[in-house]
C-alpha cells in the first residue's frame, strides 16, 4: 500500500527491502536449517549504516524509536527484514529494544561507550529475561539465575532460556533479580530487587548451550540457554535505578515492534502466493480471488494500525500508545496467521515443500506468535476498558 513518508524515510526504508531481498532472503533457508544465527545479515545492516537506526543522532545514529519521534520507519524497517526471514527480524528487534533502552535510562558515559561500540564496531546487542520456572514435561533442565552483590558490582549463576542471539550479540542486557531466579516475566520478588545489567558476552564466565533449542520454527533466532558461572557485572554495567523496567513500563514500547514482524510475515506470505497463482494461471479461479483479497485486506489493515500506534508514540501520546500497542499486537497476531493460512489454501500444498518460502514462513509464524500468550493480552485490554487493575506489559498478574 502507499504510504506517506519523506524522503529520508523512503530512502532508509528502501535500503532495508534491498539488503532484505538480494542478501537475507537467499541466506534464509540456510540459517534455519541450521538454526544458526544470522551474522552475514547483520554485517551487512552495519555496513549499510542500518545498525546503528536506533542509535540518538548526536552519537552517529539515525535517531529512531518509540521517545525519538519517529517509530514508524523503525518498524517499517523490521518489516522489510521479517519479509526476508522472520528470524533475522525477532534478532534485529532484540538490538534496537536493547538500544532503547540504554537511549532511556543509561547514563551519558555509558551511552557514550556502548553506542560508539555499536556505530563504530558494529556490536550487536540483545536482552534476554527467559527464566520459566515452571518445568515442561520434556524438560530436564531447571532454568534461573541468582544474582548476588558484591564488592563493586554483581555476580550472576545459573542460566536462561530463550536466549535470542545467542553466540551472535557481543552484549546482552540481562533482566535479572536479587531476589532469585525468574528473570522479569517469572520472578516473584518486588520490583525492587529487578535490575538490568549489561554483560559483555566475551567473558569467558558465558558460554552457550544449544543443545536445548529444536524448534519448529525460529530456529535461526539461535535462541539457546545460557550460562553464567559467577559472571561479575561491574556496577558501571547497572542500567537504570532497581524496578525501572516494569514501573515505567518499558516493554510497552516494544510490543508493537513485534506486530510488525507479524505484518512481515503476512505480506511476504501475500507476495508470494499473488507470484506463485500467477504463475500456474490460475487467477480466475473465484475462491483463490477471495484468498488473495482477504489477505490483501490484512495487509492493509496491519499497515494503518502500526501507523496509527506510532503517531501516538510520535505525538507523546505515550499512554495512550501503551495500549493501542497491544491492541495493533493482538490484531496482527491474528490478521497474519488468518493471512498465511489464505495464502496455503490458494497455492495448495506443493507450496509447503522445501526450500518454498512460504512453508518456512508458516513454521516461524506460528512459533513467533507464542512469545506473549494472546488470551492474556485479550484479557489485559479488556481489563483496561472495565477500570481493572492490568499491567500493560504482561509481566505481573
Amino acid at each position: 500500500m502507499n504510504i506517506e513518508l519523506d524522503p529520508s524515510q523512503k530512502e532508509v526504508i528502501a535500503r532495508a527491502r534491498d539488503l532484505a531481498r538480494k542478501n537475507f532472503a537467499p541466506r534464509a533457508p540456510a540459517y534455519d536449517r541450521t538454526a544458526a544465527f544470522p551474522v552475514e545479515d547483520f554485517t551487512d545492516l552495519f555496513r549499510v549504516g542500518l545498525l546503528s537506526a536506533v542509535v540518538p543522532r548526536e552519537h552517529g545514529g539515525m535517531g529512531l524509536g518509540p521517545y525519538r519521534g519517529d517509530v514508524f520507519t523503525l518498524w517499517l524497517i523490521t518489516k522489510e527484514l521479517a519479509k526476508a526471514d522472520l528470524s533475522l527480524a525477532r534478532c534485529w528487534e532484540g538490538h534496537c529494544n536493547s538500544l532503547v533502552l540504554l537511549d532511556g535510562m543509561g547514563t551519558p558515559e555509558q551511552k557514550e561507550r556502548w553506542f560508539n561500540g555499536v556505530v563504530q564496531k558494529g556490536e550487536t546487542w540483545v536482552a534476554w529475561s527467559g527464566e520459566p520456572q515452571a518445568r515442561a514435561s520434556l524438560e530436564t533442565m531447571k532454568f534461573g539465575t541468582y544474582t548476588t552483590r558484591v564488592k563493586g558490582g554483581w555476580t550472576v549463576e545459573g542460566s536462561k532460556a530463550f536466549a535470542t542471539s545467542a553466540g551472535g550479540a557481543q552484549w546482552a542486557i540481562l533482566l535479572v533479580s536479587t531476589a532469585g531466579p525468574g528473570g522479569a516475566r517469572h520472578n516473584t520478588g518486588s520490583v525492587d530487587s529487578q535490575l538490568l545489567l549489561a554483560c559483555d558476552l566475551s567473558d569467558p564466565s558465558v558460554s552457550v548451550d544449544s543443545s536445548w533449542w529444536d524448534p519448529i520454527g525460529m530456529r535461526a533466532t539461535a535462541s539457546h540457554v545460557v550460562r553464567f558461572n559467577h559472571t561479575f557485572i561491574p556496577e558501571t554495567n547497572l542500567i537504570g535505578r532497581p524496578g525501572q523496567y516494569l514501573v515505567d513500563g518499558w516493554q510497552t514500547c516494544f510490543i508493537p515492534h513485534y506486530a510488525a514482524t507479524f505484518l512481515g510475515a503476512a505480506e511476504a506470505a501475500y507476495e508470494f502466493a499473488v507470484e506463485y497463482i500467477s504463475s500456474q494461471n490460475k487467477t480466475a479461479d473465484p475462491y483463490i480471488q477471495h484468498h488473495i483479497a482477504q489477505s490483501a485486506i490484512n495487509v492493509e489493515t496491519g499497515h494503518l494500525w502500526l501507523q496509527h500506534v506510532a503517531r501516538m508514540w510520535e505525538t507523546g501520546r505515550h499512554d495512550e500508545a501503551q495500549l493501542a500497542g497491544s491492541r495493533a499486537r493482538h490484531t496482527m497476531e491474528h490478521l497474519a496467521e488468518e493471512t498465511v493460512k489464505l495464502c496455503i489454501r490458494a497455492c495448495g500444498a506443493r507450496s509447503l515443500n522445501r526450500p518454498s518460502a512460504l512453508e518456512r514462513i508458516y513454521r516461524d509464524l506460528s512459533f513467533y506468535v507464542r512469545h506473549d500468550n494472546d488470551d492474556q493480552i485479550l484479557a489485559t485490554i479488556g481489563k483496561s476498558l472495565l477500570g481493572e487493575r492490568h499491567d500493560p506489559s504482561f509481566y505481573k498478574p
